[in-house]
């Protein structure tokens, strides 16, 4: 079964042309290393709350905006290889291709597919 990779961050409202630049890279390098599919999504409608929320998730800024974006790969193994040759790839250096966003404030994780309809 498929494997997704998930996260969710605060990228400066004034930096999202250099956020989609830099996706597109790390899509790329992914895809080189097996991904299937990468999805970055922009924040339209994600509303603060009192308790829980993206933004308070990702200690969202005034000046900021939510994105969400998931990896589907083949399998973990896949996905654990993938990665570990993504890290060795020029493109993925920092010093090609920088975070646009706050990396301490990046929430991810590895998901099993419980459901796909």
């Amino acid at each position: 079964m498929s494997y997704v990779d998930g996260f969710v961050a605060a990228v400066p409202v004034d930096s999202k042309e250099k956020f989609i630049a830099h996706a597109k890279i790390m899509a790329a390098v992914l895809k080189d290393n097996g991904a299937l599919n990468i999805v970055d999504t922009w924040a339209d409608d994600v509303p603060d709350g009192e308790v829980t929320s993206l933004p308070l998730a990702v200690n969202k800024k005034e000046d900021e905006a939510v994105v969400f974006s998931w990896i589907v790969w083949p399998s973990k193994e896949v996905r654990e290889a993938g990665w570990e040759a993504a890290q060795q790839d020029p493109r993925m250096d920092p010093q090609n291709n920088p975070m646009p966003f706050d990396g301490k404030r990046l929430i991810y994780g590895g998901f099993n597919i419980v459901s796909d309809i």
